[in-house]
């Protein structure tokens, strides 16, 4: 049966640990999607600690952009997390340039309903980053407003939603 669940919260609430969790007591054998590109050395052991975290019982999978390559039906799948998924769409790693707000989020939804469209069990990690002030930079505006709509679009969608703080679960949805 095809479920999705979605984890949002701030910087260190809590969201990957309450996502292993949560992942682990739905399944025996879940599959690890992570997302992330490797930007810098602190950022590679930021990496390692969460790969450290997890056990042979995960199906491990690093993909920086295209969850849709992989086969996930009857499965749990862990996805961690969105916002940095989101920075790979929006950020054009050769240049370094950001893309415009618009077409990003089309490119994140195409590639994420192509996903979905799965008979699994999602579970989606990302941060809430509009929980402060707005930023005097433009480019952190964008990617506000980016994510943003991305959240909103995967909640609405969200069989559950569960808010993080301070490491304590809150069901929103």
């Amino acid at each position: 049966m095809k479920k999705m669940i979605l984890i949002i919260g701030g910087q260190r609430s809590g969201k990957s640990v309450y996502a292993e969790k949560r992942a682990l007591s739905l399944s025996s054998n879940p599959v690890y999607l992570a997302t992330a590109h490797v930007w810098d050395e602190e950022f590679r052991e930021r990496v390692r600690r969460h790969q450290e975290r997890r056990r042979a019982q995960w199906t491990n999978i690093e993909e920086e952009k295209y969850l849709s390559r992989y086969d996930v039906n009857g499965r749990v799948v862990l996805v961690d997390c969105l916002t940095l998924w989101a920075t790979n769409f929006f950020f054009q790693h050769e240049s370094g340039q950001e893309q415009p707000v618009d077409e990003t989020f089309q490119q994140l939804k195409k590639e994420f309903d192509q996903f979905v469209n799965q008979n699994a069990t999602f579970i989606f990690v990302t941060n809430e980053i509009g929980l402060g002030g707005v930023s005097a930079d433009a480019i952190q505006r964008h990617f506000s407003d980016l994510l943003g709509m991305l959240n909103q679009y995967v909640a609405g969608q969200a069989d559950e939603v569960t808010f993080m703080a301070a490491g304590i679960p809150m069901k929103v949805k």
